[in-house]
């Protein structure tokens, strides 16, 4: 297996650069049924609401205005912060005021949606009305990223649109230079190359952070996604750094009385969680000043800027840097490899028993409270036609189908990018989305707390996980989960 993957300057940037001509580019296939689809909305305006993203700006800037200028249908897409996201969706569902058409579902909210009945099967839908199914749309065509927004029925309430995994990446430009590879060697013994083991990592980063300080830089040797009071923070240490130790699902035993404590069966304050949560604090002891500061957003831009040597960096975000010159410093100077594992722990992502990382993205859903339903399961569609996928993948860093893999550009673009598609579409089964748990966000609400106070050095990293298991295990009772 291949572990690691260089990026370089390539068609990836000149598609981001470019993206609003793909509009008038993208040939549809079968246009006159689209045309006559959309007559019967004819002064429809859909709105939708998602996170800023490569690839929900593709929509709104390139997407919208094709299935516009396709059906006649207006599409308003609003792009914001994750939480006021978050915030406006659930908000309009829960209100029942019908304000948007479709709402941005991460993959790890997705349960707690469906046990509120707050939205339309897709699958049901087209199934009844098959005279609004598209021609060129196939539920069968979709990655197995789409298996995380099935209901218990297998089926489909969110057409997938962004996809990707949360990957390890390095400055090539530091770790193959000649006199920073010497001097490793010198205070090491040790080849300067991607780390394999938590071990291996924290060396590197000691070194970068030490090599900064010594000649002036502004580099450290780690990024860390370490904000003192935003769950971006708990999700790094629980959905990205405590699988690599092998604690996973957020240490809580789903078949076991949904157990959290080791004392009842759960792995949230063990040996391993604690070693994890210690091992990233250090890394984050030596990363950026920003970093207690620092969601997803300004990790991203952290290293964009070179303030770090490596660093745990969402996929969407790794093209842009790559290749992006207008927002990157370290354009054609990146590397990706797979995240610093503990032993055994590959073992267990290879036979289904754990995962290495985070498989993170979104789709689009319908909201029951819609007042337009059936314009809308129109544009959902169109989101998913192949011959939309091969230009937005090369725009927005994401890949939802399985065809696009296969498709020239795609192909090119992997080739010149250094094999990233090929890492997404064959090591993309080692990381896994977060657990399917519909008490999402209840248990990161009744423990982020305490993770706030261990962060700050309040409580310690021991003290506060062993806490932290106490309370999940207390919300989880008090919803009836836990028996």
């Amino acid at each position: 297996m291949k572990f690691a993957y260089k990026l370089s300057a390539s068609a990836i940037a000149l598609a981001m650069m470019t993206g609003m001509s793909f509009a008038q580019d993208i040939e549809i296939k079968n246009a006159e049924w689209w045309q006559e689809a959309g007559k019967k909305f004819d002064g429809t305006t859909l709105r939708g609401v998602t996170e800023s993203t490569p690839a929900s700006n593709y929509i709104a800037d390139v997407l919208a205005p094709k299935f516009e200028e396709l059906t006649g249908i207006d599409v308003q897409i609003e792009t914001t912060s994750w939480d006021q996201m978050y915030d406006k969706a659930i908000k309009d569902m829960e209100a029942k005021t019908g304000i948007y058409d479709m709402v941005y579902i991460e993959q790890d909210i997705v349960y707690a949606y469906l046990s509120r009945n707050f939205l339309v099967d897709i699958t049901k839908s087209l199934n009844e009305k098959a005279e609004l199914k598209a021609p060129e749309y196939s539920e069968d065509n979709f990655t197995t990223f789409a298996e995380n927004f099935r209901g218990s029925d297998g089926d489909l309430y969110g057409v997938p649109m962004e996809a990707f995994i949360k990957v390890y990446l390095y400055r090539t430009d530091l770790f193959d230079d000649p006199k920073i590879q010497a001097a490793f060697k010198e205070k090491t013994g040790k080849d300067l190359k991607p780390a394999k083991t938590h071990a291996e990592y924290t060396e590197i980063a000691q070194f970068f952070t030490d090599y900064g300080k010594e000649n002036g830089m502004d580099l450290w040797g780690t990024t860390a996604q370490a904000h003192t009071g935003h769950p971006a923070s708990w999700y790094e240490y629980f959905e990205s750094v405590a699988p690599t130790f092998g604690v996973y699902d957020w240490g809580i035993d789903a078949n076991d009385n949904y157990a959290a404590t080791v004392e009842n069966g759960g792995t949230m304050n063990s040996p391993e969680a604690k070693e994890a949560l210690k091992w990233w604090l250090s890394m984050r002891d030596i990363a950026p000043p920003e970093s207690v500061q620092s969601t997803w957003t300004e990790v991203a831009t952290t290293f964009a800027a070179g303030r770090a040597a490596q660093g745990l960096v969402y996929g969407e975000n790794a093209a842009w840097i790559a290749t992006d010159e207008s927002k990157s410093r370290v354009v054609g100077e990146v590397g990706v490899a797979l995240p610093p594992l503990e032993p055994g722990v590959m073992e267990e992502a290879e036979s289904g028993k754990g995962y290495i990382g985070y498989y993170d993205g979104g789709a689009f859903g319908l909201p029951v409270t819609s007042k337009s339903k059936d314009a809308a399961l129109l544009f959902m569609q169109f989101m998913a036609l192949p011959e939309i996928q091969e230009d937005w993948a090369a725009a927005g860093s994401r890949i939802t189908l399985t065809s696009t893999y296969d498709t020239p550009k795609v192909k090119e673009v992997d080739k010149e990018l250094g094999g990233y598609y090929s890492m997404l579409r064959d090591d993309g089964k080692l990381f896994k989305g977060a657990p399917e748990y519909p008490f999402h966000r209840q248990v990161i609400e009744a423990t982020a707390p305490t993770f706030y106070e261990i962060l700050t050095g309040s409580i310690g990293p021991d003290e506060g996980l062993d806490m932290m298991a106490q309370k999940a295990e207390e919300e989880l009772k008090n919803l009836g989960y836990r028996k």
